[in-house]
């Protein structure tokens, strides 16, 4: 005999009994299951009624960066990327600390030879203050160094925090950092909320027309940042790898 329920989620009024269900495991549904098969979803209110499509709003907070063309890498017969170009790079770490974070910066070093890469110390903090230190082959590139700090979750090489640059005097002392260092890019490791600060810096340069351009590094071990051509984030798969292995 098929199982019955109410139909007010168990408070009272009349007992229905479900309709058969066809099925692999119908034979053995459990009384929530079968509730589960009548249940009608309902449609979002925003879709009972006549809508319209609104998308300029982050056009509004980001008028100079929004709708930049997109870039993807494949593969190719040959490199026609300049690798040989002398860049001034600043990184920072920025949140909470995961998996990777280290090997980021030593691989921006490694793609970017020839090039001076500055380290920020302490997180967003760390450009707001103009605390810095030049991250050299002697610092990243040599065994000894390289054994101590890649491949270890931890971002003691040039330190994480969890500031903001928020304020238009933050935002100043940003400029002012990049202007002296003379960065033609700035990569922001980071989560989500760093990742916003990220494209907030971006739109602050493009708007005084500055050479910098700012690029997020997706860093979270939640695994809540993500997109189409973001699929995970760094340290997600690794935080996941050990909790299944405990």
């Amino acid at each position: 005999m098929a199982p019955s329920f109410s139909t007010n989620g168990g408070f009272g009024g009349e007992r229905v009994t479900p309709p058969s269900v066809t099925g692999r495991f119908a034979s053995v549904y459990s009384e929530v299951q079968n509730s589960r098969i009548l249940h009608t979803l309902p449609l979002p209110s925003v879709l009972q009624t006549p809508f319209k499509i609104v998308d300029d709003e982050i056009a509004k907070l980001f008028p100079n960066m929004f709708g930049q063309p997109s870039a993807m890498l494949v593969p190719s017969d040959s490199d026609t990327v300049q690798t040989n170009q002398e860049l001034k790079i600043g990184v920072v770490l920025s949140g909470g600390q995961a998996p990777g974070g280290h090997n980021v910066i030593s691989g921006v070093f490694d793609r970017a030879k020839g090039s001076t890469l500055y380290g920020f110390k302490g997180g967003p903090a760390g450009i707001m203050k103009c605390k810095y230190v030049e991250l050299t082959a002697d610092y990243i590139i040599l065994i000894e160094i390289r054994n101590k700090f890649c491949w270890q979750g931890g971002f003691d090489m040039i330190r994480s925090g969890r500031d903001k640059i928020e304020t238009p005097e933050q935002f100043k002392q940003a400029e002012e950092t990049v202007q002296k260092l003379d960065l033609d890019g700035l990569v922001v490791i980071g989560g989500d909320d760093s990742n916003t600060n990220a494209c907030l810096l971006a739109e602050y340069f493009r708007s005084k027309n500055m050479k910098t351009r700012v690029i997020g590094c997706p860093k979270t071990i939640d695994g809540d940042l993500k997109c189409k051509e973001v699929p995970t984030s760094f340290g997600f798969d690794t935080a996941c790898k050990v909790n299944e292995a405990m």
